[in-house]
């Protein structure tokens, strides 16, 4: 088992484990954000630098700090080494960079968002943006399409994580989607504007970090946190079956897959069970769904790093927090 250090705290990994699941073993504050990352996608991370960090001791043998900030999804962790996440102020400048470079073509469309109250742009904007924006540069656009019956992709907002075409590369037969042209023109399409319509294609809405790709049968019905979510399953020949229900009164408006604490999928679902089982009397209800990460769903306000570096026992705002690092 390796040691490893993160902000201070020390945990235990195997060889081979990256810094960012040797963070999330510890758990809290002291996990870096993670855009493209996705721990059920082979070969995902490396690709939106979010979760960069500084390993101040690089091992107990080489105890000399890297050079450079690293992405801690794709890096492992070495036996004594001590990594900077929260803690350094180099690290927090860097990801404020970042943010700023995601939303440069993003249409700040929040409002009218499917994805708002559950984004993970959103939160890091929140988190790790500026007030305003230095980019003055025409924007690239693009018209909303439908990539399939269900599925509705709206190319300004994509930050190019990769993710659904991890899904369709790994879970489906047949891939007719993937990433078109190179550098600032690249998009996600379909081949000469095939449909996608496998059995697995609704996963890669649920793995979409931003309202790139949103569900059409829920487009524009309601807000995220006017619903109330539901654990629920049903016996289901292709998938698990295990769902959540997303329920307005007794009307169901949308299933989705159910998500662990980082956001990912705990198991992929079918598209039967995602889109065409809409009746109560589909489903057995297990109970209310609890959303335990930062979100406005479960919490009803969002959640902040500078929270994390408070002293247990004060009392202090966020707001106190941060005018207080305007200041200094």
């Amino acid at each position: 088992m390796f040691k490893v250090t993160i902000d201070g705290v020390q945990t235990e990994v195997e060889p081979g484990t990256s810094i960012l699941q040797a963070a999330r073993k510890i758990g809290g504050h002291h996990v870096p954000p993670a855009m493209c990352y996705y721990s059920k996608l082979k070969g995902s991370g490396g690709k939106c630098r979010v979760c960069l960090v500084r390993v101040a001791a690089g091992s107990e043998k080489d105890p000399r700090p890297m050079p450079k900030l690293v992405a801690s999804c794709v890096t492992p962790v070495q036996d004594g080494m001590v990594v900077e996440n929260l803690l350094s102020q180099e690290v927090l400048e860097a990801r404020r960079g970042v943010v700023e470079f995601l939303l440069l073509n993003h249409p700040l469309d929040c409002p009218i968002c499917d994805q708002a109250g559950e984004c993970h742009l959103q939160d890091l904007g929140f988190e790790h943006g500026r007030e305003g924006t230095r980019y003055q540069e025409g924007r690239r656009t693009f018209k909303p399409i439908d990539i399939g019956p269900y599925i509705k992709l709206h190319m300004t907002r994509c930050i190019l994580c990769y993710r659904c075409t991890m899904v369709a590369d790994q879970l489906t037969p047949n891939r007719v989607h993937g990433i078109m042209w190179r550098g600032e023109v690249s998009e996600i399409s379909t081949y000469i504007e095939n449909s996608i319509d496998n059995e697995f294609s609704g996963n890669m809405i649920d793995v979409c970090p931003v309202g790139a790709l949103t569900d059409n049968t829920f487009r524009f019905k309601s807000r995220v946190w006017f619903t109330k979510p539901f654990d629920a399953h049903r016996e289901c020949p292709t998938c698990s079956g295990k769902v959540v229900l997303w329920n307005h009164g007794n009307e169901i408006y949308r299933v989705t897959g159910r998500k662990d604490t980082y956001g990912e999928l705990e198991e992929f679902i079918c598209n039967t069970c995602r889109f065409e089982k809409k009746e109560m009397g589909d489903w057995v209800i297990e109970g209310p769904r609890t959303i335990n990460r930062h979100s406005v769903i479960g919490q009803n306000h969002y959640d902040a790093p500078y929270q994390g570096l408070l002293k247990p026992g004060n009392k202090r705002s966020l707001m106190a927090a941060k005018t207080e690092e305007v200041q200094n």
